[in-house]
């Protein structure tokens, strides 16, 4: 296959091989191709780069007993095998490695981004120049923001169950580098799109937030009232 005249395919095999979602076969053509062409090299490094930063917010897992025994099995250990007992030692380098299969894990959350930026054979969507992912303060991923410079939306998807009282709303909030915080628009249920003003983009932005506000919004014109429960960064992606 002749990838040098197929820029949207290109895009689209290195979005995947940096996911780890190109296996087997394919994904060893793809290598193949890597080593010989600089420019598709830098594409899966774009990617990389556009991807890495939503593994912060990926909280510590500890992989289940049944990965454990796989990894056992595969590297033909027994249980007092002195190996073995690294596995399950409380090591820095233990956690380390675990610290590796969290990145794995928040790599996977991002393939949502990734069905939104790249659209599959016959399909057509537009495409976020920015996404950013809202965790709470356990570090646990709630809320996921594309925005399109050029149309202007926002776009807010709840990625989990938000209880809200009805007398209380979720208010989001750009928080510029200097001056007071930005209001971009009250969140109604699972999905909002809202207006996106540019001034809510780029290095001028600090951090993105959302807090808790009385129905209606926030009764003070220079910031949020309420408390702040989820925040989190803008990563530009076009």
């Amino acid at each position: 296959m002749n990838l040098r005249d197929k820029p949207e395919l290109r895009d689209r095999l290195a979005a995947e091989y940096v996911l780890g979602t190109l296996k087997g076969a394919a994904r060893r053509r793809f290598e193949a191709y890597l080593h010989g062409d600089a420019a598709l090299r830098r594409t899966a490094d774009e990617w990389r780069g556009r991807l890495a930063p939503l593994a912060e917010f990926a909280p510590p897992q500890r992989p289940r007993k049944q990965v454990w025994k796989r990894i056992a099995q595969r590297l033909h250990l027994r249980e007092r095998h002195p190996a073995w007992q690294f596995w399950h030692s409380e090591s820095l380098l233990f956690w380390r490695w675990l610290g590796g299969l969290s990145t794995a894990a928040a790599l996977g959350l991002a393939l949502v981004t990734v069905l939104v930026l790249v659209p599959g054979p016959g399909r057509q969507a537009p495409q976020p120049e920015y996404i950013a992912t809202l965790a709470d303060d356990k570090a646990q991923p709630v809320l996921l923001l594309t925005g399109d410079e050029g149309r202007r939306l926002l776009t807010v998807r709840l990625l989990g169950n938000v209880a809200v009282a009805a007398d209380r709303t979720l208010q989001l909030w750009a928080v510029p580098v200097q001056g007071n915080p930005r209001s971009l628009g009250i969140l109604a249920g699972r999905e909002s799109t809202l207006a996106l003003d540019r001034a809510a983009l780029g290095a001028g932005v600090a951090m993105l937030a959302v807090s808790l506000e009385p129905r209606g919004g926030s009764p003070d014109p220079k910031g949020p009232t309420g408390p702040i429960l989820y925040k989190g960064n803008w990563v530009r992606v076009m």
